[in-house]
């Protein structure tokens, strides 16, 4: 695992391309670990209405399919692309699926989980749509997943970071 910020730590995007959360181009980015089998899978459409309203604004949603959570994330990526653009006109990057807790974590996984949430715990991610808000200089805001993405808390944090 590397020390440097989130947004330098590299990730497979949906092509099998290696990426950083600099190469989206996005001053601000949402990452979302994301399921389509989920209780909490309609936040896609709260997620892409995030992505449309800021996105001009140097905003980007990017959704990391994960299958650890009670198997609901178990299609392809192809799969999961199809799902995402048909049932909710994501716009958003989707990445190559991806593990967020356990050994075989992802690196990028294995920093953003070191953010301690608004009751100040960090550690594992809960489940399936939890939240880490990544900030220009690397510092990181995390929301966990019952949080809706249009809340109040996600939204100021969102235009604040934009504004700064």
């Amino acid at each position: 695992m590397t020390d440097s910020s989130p947004r330098q730590i590299p990730f497979t995007d949906a092509t099998g391309a290696e990426k950083t959360l600099d190469d989206l181009g996005a001053d601000v980015v949402l990452v979302v670990n994301v399921a389509s089998k989920c209780g909490n899978t309609p936040q896609y459409e709260q997620l892409e209405e995030l992505q449309r309203a800021y996105g001009d604004r140097g905003f980007s949603v990017v959704g990391f399919p994960c299958n650890q959570f009670m198997g609901q994330e178990p299609g392809t990526v192809e799969q999961i692309q199809e799902f995402c653009s048909t049932t909710y006109g994501v716009t958003f990057p989707i990445t190559d699926k991806i593990k967020v807790n356990g050994r075989n974590a992802v690196d990028l996984y294995k920093t953003l989980k070191q953010t301690p949430d608004a009751e100040g715990k960090a550690g594992r991610v809960e489940w399936n749509f939890e939240k880490f808000l990544v900030l220009p200089d690397g510092e990181v805001k995390r929301f966990r997943p019952k949080q809706q993405p249009d809340s109040p808390e996600i939204v100021a944090a969102i235009e604040d970071a934009l504004t700064r």
